[in-house]
């Protein structure tokens, strides 16, 4: 099909202001596009960045503010130009609808490190309309910037993975630390956090997770599979571990200390930066130069990269952990994901819900 003559709305939950409270929000979306998928919202996961977004925590939020970058939904309607999807199958949009197509990242396959690219929600898109995200009733996302979901998987399962799943797949993939018999770090045990232990685990990893407190070492050990479980302020216990990881993913997205991880890598170690902080960091060089150590940062992760990791979460029969809610409960999960009070993700199911 092509475009439409007739402009369509819909009705998402919006923040209007830096206070992050979300009320119902109707607004226009842009017509269909040659190469765009008009797409009815089934569910959509709730992430962290959510909460920096709608409460301009980065100085940048635009309002009114539709959040929501973990999106699945069902095809009703493509483009004359579509070839990669059909109406009827269920599809997934995670943090980015466009790119500029011409720079090395986008040449590249990846297009999340493009200096043009346009996010899921509080950007312009290339027409010159907001973009909104998927707690809303339905989106319209060019082709390139969806996935099909894996048969059999089901759509709050799916959610996560579109952020949470990519963010930690991406990193490993990234600088080939995909092969078993690693030992890697997961630091953090949050939403990131415990898809970074499945996922490690499922590739064959030794996996410690390092938190700061001992509240989920049970958690952690029985329900996740990690093998061992590190508090970072456990002196005795830290130096034991010292020169013994080959990665680390850091996942906390508050300000913390770096020098207590950094002492955790083996020579040639990578801490791989992965929460949103808007506050510097700092560490001491020494403990990076003597043991040629890396600090570096990956970000959600490429079409590609997606797609192959909900093949990778297929296979290996991963599921991420969820608290699903309707989205008049969105507010109150809000405030119950910035106290961690979540296992281990939150997922709206919109499709079920009187928006």
């Amino acid at each position: 099909m092509g475009s439409l003559e007739v402009e369509r709305t819909t009705t998402g939950w919006a923040a209007t202001d830096p206070s992050g409270v979300l009320s119902p929000y109707t607004y226009s979306l842009r017509n269909t596009g040659p190469e765009d998928v008009f797409i009815k919202v089934i569910c959509c996961g709730i992430c962290h960045t959510d909460i920096h977004q709608i409460k301009n925590d980065l100085g940048m939020s635009r309002y009114p503010m539709v959040p929501g970058h973990e999106v699945v939904g069902e095809v009703v309607e493509v483009g004359s130009s579509v070839n990669k999807f059909s109406v009827g199958e269920t599809v997934g949009v995670g943090c980015l609808v466009g790119c500029c197509g011409s720079c090395r990242p986008c040449k590249s396959d990846v297009e999340q490190y493009c200096n043009k690219k346009i996010w899921s929600y509080n950007d312009v898109y290339t027409d010159g309309k907001p973009t909104q995200g998927g707690f809303a009733g339905s989106m319209v996302v060019d082709q390139k910037f969806v996935v099909k979901i894996p048969e059999g998987m089901s759509s709050e399962q799916a959610a996560p993975l579109l952020c949470a799943g990519v963010t930690v797949y991406s990193p490993l993939n990234h600088f080939k630390l995909k092969e078993s018999g690693l030992r890697g770090g997961i630091l953090g045990l949050g939403g990131v956090g415990h898809m970074g232990v499945k996922i490690a685990k499922a590739m064959g990893h030794h996996v410690t997770v390092i938190s700061s407190s001992d509240k989920k070492k049970v958690e952690a050990l029985e329900h996740l599979g990690a093998d061992d479980y590190l508090v970072s302020s456990d002196a005795t216990r830290m130096q034991e571990l010292s020169d013994s990881l080959d990665y680390i993913i850091d996942t906390v997205p508050v300000f913390h200390p770096l020098e207590p991880y950094l002492s955790l890598l083996k020579l040639d170690g990578k801490l791989i930066l992965t929460g949103v902080i808007n506050t510097p960091l700092q560490f001491l060089t020494p403990v990076v130069m003597l043991g040629r150590k890396v600090i570096t940062g990956s970000f959600i992760g490429s079409i590609k990269e997606t797609e192959e990791m909900l093949d990778f979460c297929k296979e290996k029969d991963l599921t991420s952990m969820i608290e699903v809610v309707n989205m008049d409960y969105i507010n109150t999960a809000f405030e119950r994901l910035e106290k961690n009070d979540v296992r281990y993700r939150f997922v709206v199911d919109v499709a079920a819900s009187k928006l």
